[in-house]
Order: C-alpha cells, then sequence, then structure tokens
C-alpha cells in the first residue's frame, strides 16, 4: 500500500493508493475524487454543516463491495468534528452513534481518502445542546420506475415547485446523479415530524390528479411508467445524498443543484441527457453560475398546518 504525507489547510493528513481506479469505466482514480472534494469544498461545505454525515463507502471502487458508516468517528484524526446522536433504531441495537461532521477541506480531503465516495446527511443539524435540532429542510425525492426517466421527474419537479410556492415556500431542485431528482425548500417548524406529513400529503395530492404519472407508495408493482415521490426521505432517521456529491456510478456522476429553466427546458423537448454532469461540468457551473442551491440566502417558511 503507498502512503504519502500531504498537508490540507494546514492539516497534515496520511493518504494511501492515489493511483487506485475507483471508477473503471472512466479511469477516475482516487486522487481525482480526493481533487474533487478539495476543489468543490466553498459550495459544498455549507450544505454539511452542522449535519453528521453517513459515507457510502467503496474501497475497491464501483465495481467492488460498498458499505454504508455512520459510526465514523473512530477512524477520524483529532481535528475533525465528532458528534454523539441517538440512534434511529437500526443500527446493530446501539443507542447512539458516532459521527462526523465535515467542516473543512482538510475534513473532505480525508472522507475522500477512505473512498467515501457518496457523503449522506439528514434534513436537520446538531443544535447547540449538541442533539438533534428541528428539521430545517423539506426534501422530495423523485424516483422514476422502469419506462421513466429524467423529463418524467422534471414534470412532476415543475409541479411540486408550483405548489410549494403557493404555500409560501421557496424551492430549489438537483438531479440525484443516479436515476432521478431531488425538491427542496427551507423550512421552520415546531414539530419534527411535521415535514414527513406534509410531504406524503403533497405526493397523495399529486397522485390522486394523475395517477397514470405519479406514485407515493413504494411497492414495485405500482411503479411503471411511474414517478415515485418519495416522502418518506423526511423521516428524521433517514439521509439524502448532498447536494455536489459524487454518485457510485459507472460514470463517476455527482448530484447537481441545476435552475428551474433547466428542468423547464427537459419539460420542452431538451435532451434528459443534459441533466448529468460529472465533476469538471460541476465545477465549471460553479464558477459560471455560483451555488444554484442556495438554500441558506432563502427564506426558511413556516410549513402550513395539517
Amino acid at each position: 500500500m503507498s502512503r504519502q504525507r500531504v498537508r490540507v489547510e494546514g492539516r497534515q493528513l496520511s493518504v494511501s493508493n492515489l493511483e487506485k481506479v475507483l471508477f473503471p469505466e472512466v479511469s477516475f482514480t482516487k486522487a481525482a475524487v480526493i481533487d474533487y472534494y478539495v476543489r468543490i469544498a466553498p459550495v459544498l461545505l455549507q450544505h454539511l454543516s452542522g449535519r453528521p454525515v453517513t459515507f457510502t463507502r467503496w474501497p475497491d471502487g464501483v465495481e467492488g463491495q460498498a458499505f454504508y458508516e455512520k459510526n465514523s468517528a473512530r477512524h477520524a484524526p483529532d481535528w475533525v468534528r465528532k458528534v454523539t446522536v441517538p440512534s434511529p433504531g437500526s443500527s446493530k441495537d446501539r443507542e447512539v452513534l458516532e459521527m462526523v461532521i465535515l467542516e473543512t477541506v482538510a475534513d473532505l480531503a480525508w472522507a475522500a481518502n477512505l473512498a467515501a465516495l457518496e457523503l449522506h446527511v439528514p434534513q436537520w443539524q446538531v443544535g447547540s445542546k449538541l442533539q438533534p435540532a428541528l428539521p430545517d429542510l423539506l426534501v422530495l425525492d423523485l424516483d422514476p420506475g422502469p419506462d421513466a426517466g429524467i423529463r418524467e421527474c422534471c414534470d412532476v419537479a415543475e409541479r411540486l415547485r408550483v405548489r410549494l410556492a403557493e404555500d409560501g415556500l421557496d424551492p430549489v431542485v438537483k438531479t440525484s446523479g443516479s436515476k432521478g431528482m431531488q425538491v427542496y425548500a427551507p423550512i421552520r417548524v415546531t414539530d419534527r415530524e411535521h415535514p414527513s406529513r406534509y410531504a406524503k400529503v403533497l405526493a397523495q395530492e399529486l397522485s390522486a390528479e394523475t395517477p397514470d404519472r405519479v406514485v407515493w407508495r413504494m411497492e414495485k408493482v405500482l411503479r411503471p411508467g411511474k414517478v415515485l415521490i418519495d416522502w418518506s426521505q423526511n423521516n428524521p432517521a433517514k439521509t439524502t445524498v448532498a447536494p455536489y456529491s459524487l454518485r457510485a456510478r459507472p460514470d463517476a456522476p455527482v448530484s447537481t443543484p441545476i435552475g428551474w429553466d433547466e428542468v423547464d427546458a427537459v419539460r420542452g423537448g431538451a435532451d434528459p441527457g443534459e441533466l448529468r454532469f460529472r465533476t469538471e461540468e460541476v465545477l465549471a457551473r460553479v464558477e459560471e453560475y455560483g451555488d444554484l442551491f442556495d438554500v441558506a440566502d432563502r427564506t426558511r417558511a413556516r410549513l402550513p398546518s395539517l
């Protein structure tokens, strides 16, 4: 195993196997993964701020075995922030999890060196008492079934944008980096279960309006030709892939914030493939447009009562 010491923003870090190819289809190495996360840090870190990170690690690349890792603090250098949070009950009978929060460029480089290709975060931050705060984001995860795709997701995303705006919310949208998309909105709530209830109602309403195109239930038999609005991602125990995270797919795509004009373009007939982005394209987009997922600069609206 080849190892070397590097300094990242004043932190000394041991990295290894930089030449290992993690995405064979596109010859994307571990060094390239680290380089991407270091370069995207100025926009990525604000979306990780305060949120315990779940890693999806692929030590032998995307053609090898992967595993999720929440209890990650035991690996972390002293300078990486660690938090103890209640276990959601599905983590091998642990009552608490020792997790990390990535706050610096060096933190991202350390995670990337672990082959943590994907970074997943909850819709809440750790509060001042070092406990999960109330959710500050609503997410609607659009997952196309067989014979549906990004174009169908764009149609549903636009309907959600209109509906959320009617309720006083200010939504943003990103690709999942895989098959689908996610619509988010910054929110303010007093009940941590409120986002799930609200998202479920939205999903049920859109499904009732167009049952041939939208489904709100998970059963696979219901999904061919339709888009699932996965409202359950608002469960405080769940996480969603972070904006600007790599995805462990053969072509090394990125979960990429996009503009509503790009959604409209695909709805109008543009090539859906134009909404699949790799690392250099994402970095160029940030250079040109800034952060299209600027939830921190948007009003956190109160969710309607149900």
